[in-house]
């Protein structure tokens, strides 16, 4: 029925729109990022803080716990376009536009039991470390 729907409101050149975000319609609560968030960490199972690893990585960038938030690939579609923070995606990908930048990795597990895959992550830090270690 939806096809026959569609198909009238072409023929009379009605546009129809597709809403990019439809959850937040459905009752889902948007998320806010606390103003002193310098880094957003990506995961289809976001990582708890106290991971060794990241807090590793935490100690190396000098960020407080405080400063990052740990989300899912669903609740950063519901963040606004442009983040005025950095973002390391851990085994996922988005399109998210970070104004900082963004760091591409394999999964924490994976990451954890990898040489290679921590290599890539330093690799990665060292390219952007005008931005990493010098951001208020």
């Amino acid at each position: 029925m939806g096809n026959r729907r569609d198909w009238l409101l072409q023929q009379m050149g009605i546009t129809q729109y597709q809403l990019r975000r439809p959850r937040v319609l459905q009752g889902e609560i948007a998320i806010s990022l606390p103003p002193d968030t310098r880094l957003l960490i990506v995961a289809e199972t976001p990582p708890t803080l106290q991971e060794a690893l990241i807090l590793d990585v935490l100690r190396t960038l000098g960020l407080q716990r405080s400063q990052v938030m740990s989300l899912t690939p669903d609740q950063l579609v519901m963040l606004p376009d442009a983040l005025d923070c950095a973002g390391w995606l851990l085994g996922v990908e988005s399109p998210q536009a970070f104004n900082g930048i963004a760091l591409r990795t394999a999964s924490l597990n994976e990451l954890i039991s990898s040489s290679a895959a921590k290599r890539v992550l330093w690799q990665q830090m060292c390219k952007h470390d005008s931005y990493l270690f010098s951001h208020p």
